[in-house]
């Protein structure tokens, strides 16, 4: 049956067989990393912001990542199997709330076993409520995220915020928990300091790439190395195994899956309650970081999460490489802002320069038209103005999330049978 399923399903999966879909090698993604390097190592030079690609700033990058990389890793896996999961976020909370009640007590290793299971249980009832009784993927999200929302909000209060509780007297109250112990971070001892020394000299690329690298070596937490070690998995696990094979195909064809002696509704459940522990492991991340649970701790990285899986095509690579993205964004706003976001006015300018230059290649002159209307505005706002008000630097990894799925938008495929109704028996 393995090799009868495998040549029926494997052609399909891989994308064979579909002219015009050019997919990017690793030497195009390199450049596409070094071109974008370029261009950040260009405007700090003219616009003298040194925090844009400091150690720092990409430290920070990277923390605010993990957590959203998480996330969307999370949505990647359930989704390939074809179940639509916006209920991502309401699994961080479950989460961020599991691992602040146990790691005040246990430690942050047992916050973070205990983020997963929470986030797990959060899936469990996903699966259940989806796949065994077929109720609307979006529907059960939505439910799933208020449930979470006002359960942890609950039980905040009954066990941090109790009278009298060891919660409360360890510093707990009804909006967070008592704070735990640090999560051991490591850096690389000789490469940190050799790196930050380069780093000084402001030599156009070459310190800005030490910059970075600093950032991605220094003070690293080990919950980092489990999360990228994750994502390998994940690309193992699901595009080199007979198991991620059939998987994958319970997401484009559940009644050819079955047919084939798949049992579909078993590949889904695993896929979403694994799904929901690496969301809650994503949760717990964040409350290992700031050392507690608090009261709206995710701030909607679910929902960024969920936008990584879609600009990211259904893969862990382009899951990475947004998650990425929004956590530089989100580092940029928190640390730098407004100088720095009004900055990156005059880089989306050239962006949209090039994009204009492709249109016009492509044949598209309206798009082309809009797009350096778009770029000339932004160069008058940046003559014009020395930042950007506040609330758009709070807003800028908002704002990034929907410029990204309006480019790549047409780059885009989804499982074919994601999100639609499935019944046991259908391929018999």
């Amino acid at each position: 049956m393995s090799t009868t399923f495998t040549a029926a399903v494997s052609d399909a999966l891989s994308g064979k067989n579909k002219p015009g879909r050019r997919k990017l090698s690793y030497p195009v993604v390199l450049m596409i990393i070094a071109g974008g390097l370029l261009l950040l190592s260009a405007l700090r030079e003219i616009t003298s912001t040194g925090d844009l690609t400091s150690s720092g700033q990409f430290g920070g990058a990277l923390a605010a990542a993990v957590p959203i990389g998480l996330a969307g890793l999370g949505g990647l896996w359930a989704e390939r199997a074809g179940v639509v999961n916006i209920g991502l976020e309401g699994m961080m909370m479950l989460g961020t709330f599991c691992a602040g009640w146990i790691g005040w007590q246990h430690g942050p290793w047992a916050a973070a076993l205990a983020g997963v299971i929470g986030g797990a249980i959060g899936g469990l009832v996903h699966a259940f409520a989806t796949v065994t009784f077929g109720v609307d993927h979006i529907i059960s999200g939505v439910a799933i995220n208020i449930l979470a929302l006002g359960m942890t909000q609950y039980l905040a209060k009954l066990w941090f915020g109790a009278e009298g509780s060891a919660a409360q007297q360890a510093g707990g109250n009804d909006k967070q928990s008592p704070v735990m112990s640090d999560m051991q971070t490591f850096s690389i001892p000789g490469l940190s300091d050799w790196l930050g020394d380069i780093e000084k000299h402001h030599w156009f690329f070459v310190s800005d790439l030490a910059g970075i690298l600093e950032g991605l070596v220094t003070d690293v937490s080990w919950l980092t190395i489990v999360a990228g070690l994750l994502f390998v998995g994940t690309f193992f696990v699901l595009w080199r195994t007979s198991f991620g094979l059939r998987l994958r195909s319970c997401g484009e064809s559940p009644v050819a899956a079955e047919s084939l002696g798949v049992n579909v509704y078993t590949y889904k459940y695993a896929a979403v309650v694994v799904s929901g522990a690496m969301a809650g492991l994503g949760g717990a991340f964040l409350a290992i970081g700031t050392h507690m649970y608090s009261d709206g701790q995710t701030g909607g990285r679910g929902y960024i999460g969920l936008a990584t899986m879609i600009s990211g095509n259904w893969r862990p690579g382009g899951v990475a490489m947004s998650a990425g993205l929004f956590g530089f964004m989100d580092s940029l706003q928190l640390r730098a802002g407004g100088p720095v976001v009004h900055a990156l006015l005059l880089l989306l300018a050239v962006l949209l320069v090039g994009f204009a230059a492709w249109k016009v290649k492509t044949g598209k002159a309206r798009g082309a038209i809009v797009a350096a209307a778009f770029a000339a505005a932004l160069v008058v706002w940046y003559v014009l103005t020395d930042t950007v008000p506040l609330e758009l630097v709070n807003a800028t990894p908002y704002v990034v999330t929907l410029l990204v799925l309006c480019f790549s938008a047409q780059r885009l495929r989804m499982p074919k049978a994601n999100g639609k109704p499935y019944r046991k028996g259908q391929g018999k």
